[in-house]
């Protein structure tokens, strides 16, 4: 009897100095399941260290290790994607490739699978990497469920196992910039919730900053939520009718009190600098949405490959 096939996804760039230890103890995980088959699929968005190499390497003397070369830096959200779509097994687990992802929480997904749920996501409540980064994503997360259409999974970083029914409604959509986290929930399937303790990165540079922290953050929201546009519209019209109304009222006392009355300048700077400031955070969230549909306008590819080893 054939054993099913099982896929493990991970996106690689510039990590050396973690593939090796990343993949032995992908090996070791999986040597203890050995009623499936599996293959491991690791993306390599163009790392300009040694890690095609180390892949390379690997690769010519384990079939199962399976590795996408990108063309170029195709970024954080769309390559990791990528990997997941071109995996083939029954379902793909998931995990990044600096080692905060434990690939020892493998079997603990796979069971909750084969009690029949969709999709398991690992949820990390506590994380021993950067305090201040937690704490941000933490509270970035519930303030995102709680203006967000559709209720989402806190403390998820998409580390976690997708059912080959859930990636096939996710290949339907077709999205050139998914927030991937958002996304599962949309589709509606009841997700299993596996909490683990996020380990620091122990070598190597992280490849997150304030810009890719943003561009994530933003994606989130754009994706999922028409809160800021409402607010932005609800500030427009308030203002409008406020700076009406004060208008009038100056009107009407420089009328009455022709003589005495004083117009001041501190209240029409004052005026005019909060209107504008908030006109420039109105334009700067239409922006958001206009960059979110020109991404769908453009039409590009997810990804360009360079070549495929062991496909």
């Amino acid at each position: 009897m054939q054993k099913k096939l099982l896929s493990i996804v991970t996106p690689c760039y510039n990590e050396e100095q973690n593939i090796y230890e990343l993949y032995s103890r992908i090996i070791e995980v999986i040597n203890t399941i050995p009623k499936y088959d599996f293959e491991i699929i690791v993306i390599d968005n163009s790392s300009t260290d040694g890690s095609l190499e180390i892949l390379k390497n690997l690769a010519s003397m384990d079939k199962r290790l399976k590795v996408i070369e990108n063309m170029r830096n195709f970024g954080h959200i769309r390559s990791p994607y990528y990997g997941i779509l071109a995996s083939s097994g029954e379902a793909t687990i998931y995990l990044a490739s600096d080692l905060q992802d434990p690939p020892e929480k493998i079997p603990e997904f796979i069971k909750w699978w084969e009690e029949g749920y969709k999709l398991v996501q690992g949820v990390k409540p506590e994380s021993k990497s950067s305090v201040l980064f937690h704490f941000i994503r933490k509270y970035y997360y519930r303030t995102l469920d709680k203006i967000s259409d559709t209720p989402l999974l806190n403390d998820a970083t998409g580390f976690g196992l997708y059912d080959k029914e859930v990636l096939n409604q996710l290949r339907m959509i077709n999205d050139p910039y998914p927030y991937l986290r958002g996304l599962i929930c949309e589709l509606g399937y009841k997700i299993k919730k596996v909490e683990f303790v996020q380990d620091a990165r122990k070598r190597g540079i992280t490849k997150n900053n304030l810009y890719t922290l943003f561009d994530i953050g933003m994606l989130g929201v754009v994706n999922h939520s028409k809160l800021p546009l409402r607010i932005a519209s609800f500030s427009g019209l308030a203002l409008g009718l406020t700076s009406i109304l004060i208008a009038l009222v100056y009107f009407i006392m420089k009328i009455i009190y022709w003589d005495s009355f004083a117009m001041g300048m501190a209240p029409l700077i004052i005026g005019i600098f909060f209107i504008f400031g908030v006109l420039m955070i109105s334009i700067g969230i239409l922006g958001e949405y206009v960059i979110s549909m020109h991404r769908y306008l453009q039409n590009r590819p997810i990804v360009v490959e360079k070549q495929r080893i062991n496909f």
